[in-house]
């Protein structure tokens, strides 16, 4: 079928047929035209169209060594969709799972016991065993790395690496940027980007790649945007209600931000970036969140993921460390598993 033909097709017709075919065929038909891109986007056609993997990666410490697990989180008591292993990487004594992004993970192998003594890192796709290695800098060992990866837009990832002022490995804050992009296969420093501020990132902060930019939320109130291409960052506010959450996420197209209050929890959407206004989008009290059987969860409870295409909100509550989802429009809310080491998404 030619282009003109094509564009002789309905909305409706077009997106039945995007709908028929893969999860990554999915991905490059938004790279047609901004039609397509916006077709498979639309809240009319996006529960329609095939989704990408949803689950988590956790360990437990019950013996000597750790055991590391893949929960489908959307498909409870199905065989895992990956081997949790990863046992396809290279050879190593120590596998760290430090990001995950649109279904690639950053990992970092390590040699023998000691925790600086880094061989290298690791960028996989689970699901087909393929994988990258990265070089490691100077500064890896005192800083924290991020994977920003968007299949729509292109088959290249940057790796992102936040380096703490000092030696405590923590982001407590930034000395510098590091960026690595595999169309390259160099890592770029901007000197200047980044002199003379002062930025606080929580230590194991996660993180949205959205639109070019890896964005993640600061101690100050502030979501702290960074353009991975030229290394530069912008800031905006957070909600005004934000308490001690610092996490982002995005669903639907948009960032979201999760606040957990004393008596509820709320989630708000960034509808536009350029506006810097966020909307409250759901207040939800602990009561309706986990109802008088899971009430002793609302003192201990953070928010682990929002999924991408549905209202669903993903917990790890309790010192059971139990993953649960709660569905916003049903206030539905269903035990995963009990009993888990959360550790990357």
């Amino acid at each position: 079928m030619t282009g003109g033909s094509m564009d002789r097709l309905t909305d409706d017709i077009l997106a039945d047929i995007i709908s028929r075919v893969p999860y990554k065929s999915t991905c490059c038909c938004k790279c047609v035209s901004t039609r397509w891109r916006d077709l498979i986007a639309h809240p009319d056609h996006r529960t329609k169209m095939p989704q990408s993997l949803i689950g988590f990666f956790y360990e437990t410490d019950d013996g000597p060594t750790k055991d590391r697990y893949f929960i489908n989180a959307l498909a409870q008591g199905c065989p895992p969709l990956v081997d949790p292993s990863l046992s396809f990487l290279p050879k190593h004594d120590n596998l760290h799972i430090l990001h995950g992004c649109n279904g690639l993970l950053l990992c970092l192998l390590q040699e023998g016991t000691d925790t600086d003594e880094i061989l290298q890192y690791v960028v996989c796709n689970p699901s087909t065993e393929k994988w990258v290695a990265v070089p490691t800098t100077d500064w890896s060992s005192r800083a924290e790395a991020y994977l920003a990866f968007d299949p729509a837009v292109s088959s290249h990832f940057h790796v992102c690496e936040l380096v703490n002022c000092d030696d405590t490995g923590t982001i407590e804050d930034i000395a510098a940027v590091v960026m690595y992009s595999s169309k390259t296969g160099v890592w770029s420093h901007e000197a200047d980007a980044w002199s003379g501020c002062t930025i606080y990132i929580p230590f194991g902060a996660k993180s949205v790649f959205f639109r070019g930019e890896l964005h993640l939320g600061a101690y100050d109130h502030r979501l702290i945007s960074i353009d991975v291409e030229e290394n530069d960052w912008k800031a905006i506010p957070l909600p005004p209600t934000a308490t001690a959450s610092h996490d982002v996420y995005l669903s639907h197209g948009q960032l979201h931000f999760a606040c957990i209050g004393p008596s509820e929890f709320s989630i708000w959407v960034l509808e536009d970036p350029s506006s810097e206004v966020w909307t409250l989008k759901r207040d939800i009290s602990h009561l309706q969140l986990f109802g008088t059987e899971y009430s002793a969860y609302a003192v201990d409870y953070v928010v682990t993921s929002i999924h991408p295409e549905e209202n669903l909100v993903f917990i790890v509550a309790g010192h059971m460390q139990t993953l649960m989802s709660y569905e916003m429009d049903s206030m539905k809310r269903h035990i995963i598993v009990l009993g888990l080491e959360y550790e990357q998404q």
